[in-house]
């Protein structure tokens, strides 16, 4: 299974560098593009953590297992909002409004350390349950396209060279492929240690769908968007109950 994950984690990787990749060869990328797959990557985590992670850890765990959530929470909030500062996830930054280049780096280093929790995300959750790590992958694939979307504008914004988009982009790829290589110190564990770490991304990925996503969503003048966010939970149930046929 640890090659299988492996894949996985390099596809979510291989979608960051897409995003980039699109902004190095085309300036500047339309917000509504942008804005439509925040949204549905954060209807499909927040449907995700609330209906399928959040009951699988206290399966596993109890009542303890909200105590590893808030853990989860807290600590992506205190990575991304107190040692890095303010960061806008979804924010796509354009030559007209140029951004300093101080801040450009404390959003790589925000994004950098979305991306590691990311791939551990990824990680625990097959080593917890294959079904559900497929369903996280597809929740984190969703929001990995325009995560490089924005990190390349921020960095075109910045007045750096081109090819620094494509450099932070594999840098933050890179960030989820050492997430996912997490997988290996889960292995030989036993299930409560597992389970932990398991209710710990849940609470990373409630934050990334509720804090991350879903502000920036509200900000849109358009209201294709939020609309947008009850399609990606539509999705969830659809993809949850397509895989549970699959098995059966």
């Amino acid at each position: 299974m640890t090659g299988q994950v492996f894949l996985f984690g390099l596809a979510a990787a291989a979608a960051e560098v897409l995003g980039g990749s699109l902004i190095y060869f085309r300036k500047s990328w339309p917000r509504r593009v942008q804005e439509t797959l925040l949204a549905l990557g954060a209807g499909f985590i927040l449907a995700l953590v609330f209906l399928k992670l959040i009951p699988s850890s206290i399966h596993a765990l109890g009542d303890s297992a909200m105590l590893y959530c808030i853990i989860g929470f807290a600590a992506i909030h205190f990575f991304e909002h107190t040692i890095v500062g303010h960061l806008h996830f979804g924010e796509e930054t354009h030559s007209d409004a140029m951004i300093a280049k101080g801040a450009s780096l404390s959003a790589f280093t925000g994004l950098f350390i979305h991306a590691f929790f990311d791939g551990f995300t990824i990680a625990i959750g097959f080593q917890f349950n294959f079904l559900l790590g497929i369903l996280i992958f597809f929740a984190v694939l969703l929001h990995k396209f325009p995560e490089g979307l924005t990190i390349g504008s921020i960095v075109v914004a910045a007045g750096y060279p081109r090819k620094v988009v494509l450099m932070s982009t594999i840098g933050l790829a890179v960030a989820t492929l050492i997430g996912v290589c997490t997988l290996f110190l889960f292995q030989n564990l036993n299930a409560d240690v597992v389970g932990a770490g398991f209710a710990f991304s849940a609470g990373v990925a409630v934050y990334v769908g509720a804090s991350d996503l879903i502000p920036e969503i509200n900000k849109s003048k358009d209201r294709i968007p939020p609309l947008v966010v009850f399609a990606g939970m539509i999705m969830f149930y659809l993809s949850d109950r397509i895989l549970e046929m699959l098995v059966r």
